[in-house]
């Protein structure tokens, strides 16, 4: 079986699903030399049968060293991504063994290496989706060809060596451990882990609520960090387990479950059956929030859900994506709010999450929840928005249109079904079935197979001070979908007096849809849309409603009616419809009474977004010094070693290293002084202060050394390659671009530090210089780099510029490969969506 430049991947991978019989992987990864050799030596056996005498096994590896077919060695055919084997005997049963070296990986792709000063320690992790196991070990590299994994790792004995299932046996020599682990229930190549170094754990057993099941649940961190790693995080996992235990109605099926927290790490987190991985950055060596808290919970019940959606059953193809991670999404927020003390996880997602999901939906680049995926390089981009939140928003919908009991019910029977197997969109449909009587085919075409946002718009009239008649329009690119919502009348008090549940039905463009609910009603102080948050759209108010919400939003006393507001603004705003100027104006009025941390940082953070790049060129350093002096003001005015005083502070030195004032750098030294009463200066405020004074040059090198040295970490290093780069000065922008640039120089941390200091404020001018040369690079920057960097470098250096538009268009002229088009319509739509917005102000 060979591979056709006809063919898609997809249905190349197709053909060999159908070709051959995989059972199991025997794999040993010998890390003897991790400290001296840039690669590790694996030696992988394969038990198949095939129909077909030829075969090729997916491989990014170093060399191949040695392959043999049932114990005969083949000549090695091996191009540095494909094993090709030929004339194989068809319909018995073989054991493909392959030598061969891997190289340790720097981009957070493959088995990762990362060094910490700290305790000059090594640490070892993997990350696999969607398709990097073929980095560590030459394998069939498809989700639905799942096999049975007997895993052996070598590495040094002092060490904590670890996979996916327990370890069962070890032996020792000399300086050396072999451990070996239990086999892997059957599993797909991508859900495969793999750790080694000496990580410190904390554990405790979980025991189901009715006593029928128990896993040991362990917390890994490196030793750095081992000390800020709390109580809660196997708490939050106890909790999740009772949740999933009690709703799925099917056993946690993988053992133990070992989460690792990890530096250097590209995603938030990934569901690696019994070995979960998460970034360090839910480890919280400085003060968090309890929206950061909050945060981090989703995040653990986001992934265990996995273990049942996306790990026992695993999508056919990576068109199913959104069968894991939109209902990962879904999950993550519900049994918060079912199973745990963060009971305002929905407000949480309606107020940030989902902004991501609008967002990206109104790119050129947008797609069906349910999308189409030629190859992985297509499924690697679509880990997006769309995939996560709108699908999540989605699901809400679903659950709100069928019934909570019902959906989880379909679930149950959905694992049941397909338990350790690959499975489809249509197969979960069919579960669900069973359980309503709802339309769920006409719902699911309008639903996962359509793409972009409706915009639902109320029209209002009133005759005295009743309701005479209320409207809603509903309006999309093409048909609209149904939409099951609730519609909330509030009095001149903000009081919540009357709830209207709605059906809209689908139509083709624009629908309108008389609410005959409504008539007779007081007329409304507020009249809110989509309260509860139950449907995905953007949603618009009438003028009275507007102006109140712009003047009295946090006077309403439901913390998801707020969120649900916020957005609604936020939206209006990237929409061209309310005024940059206007938005900032409304967080300044709320930011010292948002009571819910989520929604405040997110509303600064817009605000913050707003002023740099939405404002017009003239009034743009009038709205900054304006706005940093009234976030300083409700710095100065927030309860000491409040929640709400920290995400001030946060949002209080953006703002002042990007204001033209002096008083921005004397309050930055003030704030490094300790000179806010209950604010603890932790490294991560620290090293913020510390960017934005370089952004103003107004500290030098050697104090940003001292701080390196101060905090001798692996973060602190990577802070410090930041801020040292963030300096007004064309000689350190250009560092900063040549160095980032540089192929394999440093590590997906290290060139996200080396971006953001390029990009720190007060430096526009100087970044402008490096356009043309930008645009020249492109093709060569994709080629050089892996995706996961290329993708950083590229839409981090993106110039902000009008020049952009035309050179990206004449880029999108040339052959290009599909991944990096994407990357470029998406940089070149949010650039003329910001040209556009700030030309209308």
């Amino acid at each position: 079986m060979t591979a056709p430049q006809n063919k898609t991947q997809h249905e190349l991978l197709q053909e060999r699903a159908a070709a051959v019989d995989l059972r199991a992987y025997h794999l040993h990864l010998d890390l003897s030399e991790v400290l001296d050799s840039p690669t590790y030596r694996v030696t992988t056996r394969l038990e198949l049968s095939s129909s077909e005498p030829e075969l090729f096994l997916d491989y990014l590896g170093e060399s191949v060293a040695e392959v043999k077919v049932n114990g005969t060695p083949q000549e090695v055919d091996f191009d540095g991504s494909i094993i090709r084997l030929h004339g194989l005997p068809v319909g018995e049963e073989l054991a493909i063994e392959v030598t061969s070296h891997s190289r340790y990986s720097r981009t957070g792709q493959g088995l990762h290496r990362m060094h910490d000063q700290a305790d000059d320690a090594t640490y070892l992790y993997s990350h696999l989706e969607p398709s990097d196991a073929r980095r560590i070990f030459p394998c069939l590299e498809q989700p639905d060809l799942k096999a049975v994994f007997h895993v052996r790792m070598t590495a040094p004995k002092k060490w904590q060596i670890l996979s996916n299932q327990p370890e069962v046996e070890r032996s020792e020599e000399g300086e050396l451990a072999t451990v070996t682990f239990a086999p892997t229930p059957p599993l797909s190549t991508y859900l495969t882990s793999f750790a080694a170094g000496p990580y410190q754990y904390q554990e405790r057993t979980w025991t189901a609520p009715d006593g029928s099941h128990s896993a040991k649940l362990r917390a890994f961190a490196r030793a750095s960090m081992f000390e800020h790693l709390d109580e809660e995080i196997l708490e939050l996992t106890a909790q999740g387990m009772d949740f999933f235990h009690q709703n799925f109605g099917y056993p946690y099926p993988w053992g133990k479950y070992d989460s690792i927290f990890v530096p250097e790490y590209n995603l938030g987190a990934m569901e690696n059956p019994g070995l979960v991985t998460f970034t360090e950055n839910y480890i919280f060596r400085s003060r968090a929030t309890r929206a950061q808290h909050a945060g981090r919970a989703n995040t653990i019940l986001h992934e265990m859900s996995h273990m049942w959606f996306g790990d026992l059953v695993t999508p056919q193809w990576w068109d199913d994506l959104w069968l894991k991670e939109s209902f990962a999404e879904f999950m993550g927020a519900d049994s918060s709010v079912h199973g745990t003390e963060y009971t305002e996880a929905w407000a949480n997602f309606a107020g940030a999450r989902k902004n991501w999901a609008y967002l990206q939906d109104q790119l050129p680049t947008t797609h069906p929840i349910k999308a189409q995926i030629p190859d992985v390089d297509a499924a690697r981009q679509n880990f997006d928005g769309i995939t996560y939140a709108k699908g999540a928003a989605v699901l809400k919908q679903l659950v709100h249109y069928v019934g909570r009991d019902n959906f989880y019910a379909g679930a149950h029977d959905y694992f049941q079904e397909h338990a350790f197997a690959a499975a489809t969109f249509d197969d979960l449909l069919k579960a669900l079935k069973k359980h309503t009587d709802r339309d769920l085919d006409a719902w699911s075409q309008a639903w996962l197979r359509t793409w972009g946002p409706d915009t639902l718009t109320p029209e209002l009239h009133t005759e005295g001070e009743k309701i005479a008649e209320l409207a809603i329009v509903a309006d999309a690119e093409d048909v609209t979908r149904p939409h099951r919502l609730t519609a909330s009348l509030f009095d001149a008090s903000l009081h919540k007096y009357r709830e209207i549940d709605i059906d809209l039905p689908a139509g083709d463009g624009t629908t309108r849809t008389i609410i005959d609910e409504a008539a007779g009603l007081p007329a409304p102080a507020l009249l809110l849309l989509n309260d509860a948050d139950h449907t995905y759209a953007k949603i618009r108010f009438d003028e009275a409603s507007l102006e109140t919400a712009g003047e009295r939003l946090t006077e309403i006393e439901d913390e998801l009616t707020r969120a649900v507001i916020w957005t609604a603004l936020w939206n209006l705003t990237r929409d061209g419809e309310m005024s940059a100027i206007d938005y900032v104006g409304v967080v300044v009025k709320h930011e010292a009474y948002e009571t819910n941390t989520t929604l405040l940082a997110a509303a600064c953070a817009n605000a913050n977004f707003a002023s740099a790049h939405y404002v017009a060129d003239a009034n743009r350093e009038q709205v900054r010094t304006d706005y940093a002096e009234a976030i300083w003001g409700h710095l100065d005015e927030a309860d000491p070693a409040s929640d709400a005083q920290l995400v001030l502070a946060r949002a209080a030195i953006r703002a002042l290293a990007a204001t033209p004032e002096e008083s921005g750098t004397e309050r930055l030294k003030a704030l490094l002084s300790g000179d806010i009463a209950g604010l603890r200066l932790d490294p991560e405020i620290r090293w913020s202060i510390l960017r934005a004074l370089a952004a103003r040059n107004a500290v030098t090198l050697a104090e940003l050394e001292e701080e390196k040295q101060r905090d001798n970490t692996l973060t602190g290093a990577t802070e410090f390659l930041g801020a040292s780069h963030a300096f007004p000065t064309p000689e350190t922008k250009r560092s900063a671009f040549d160095k980032a640039l540089t192929p394999g120089a440093y590590s997906n941390a290290e060139v996200d530090a080396l971006v953001a200091g390029f990009n720190a404020p007060r430096s526009a001018s100087l970044q402008e210089a490096f356009a043309e040369e930008f645009f020249s690079r492109v093709e060569d920057i994709w080629a050089a780099h892996p995706i996961e960097i290329a993708n950083r470098l590229i839409r981090g250096f993106y110039p902000e510029l009008p020049m952009a538009d035309a050179a990206t268009t004449r880029l999108l002229h040339r052959e290009l490969p599909g991944a990096l088009r994407r990357i470029l319509l998406e940089c070149r739509d949010n650039l003329r969506r910001t040209l556009r917005v700030r030309a209308g102000q």
